[in-house]
């Protein structure tokens, strides 16, 4: 991993988690989640498509709270993985290209 890699994802994971942040709950310690949407089977995404969330919301809080636990029914309730990233690239000041916002 390079040095700008781990740079920008301690600025993404200082954000904290963006479900809880989202919730109003501020200072949610958050854990690095690799955004799955348009990613072949078996593949990962870049460490700049991430999104911050705790452990609850990434891998420990079941079917409907946990991204891992249920994607569908995760995007239902909080926003699908896409308009998530496009919220932390907001955060953080990066210019969004216009197809992509779209």
């Amino acid at each position: 991993m390079k040095k700008s890699e781990r740079t920008y994802l301690s600025r993404v994971a200082d954000l904290g988690c963006i479900v809880c942040n989202n919730l109003g709950y501020e200072n949610s310690p958050a854990e690095i989640h690799h955004v799955l949407s348009g990613c072949g089977m078996g593949q990962r995404a870049s460490n700049y498509d991430v999104i911050p969330l705790c452990p609850t919301h990434h891998r420990h809080g079941g079917n409907g709270t946990a991204i891992h636990a249920g994607q569908k029914s995760f995007e239902k309730n909080f926003g699908s993985e896409l308009d998530l990233l496009l919220q932390v690239h907001l955060a953080l000041g990066i210019k969004i290209l216009e197809e992509y916002s779209k």
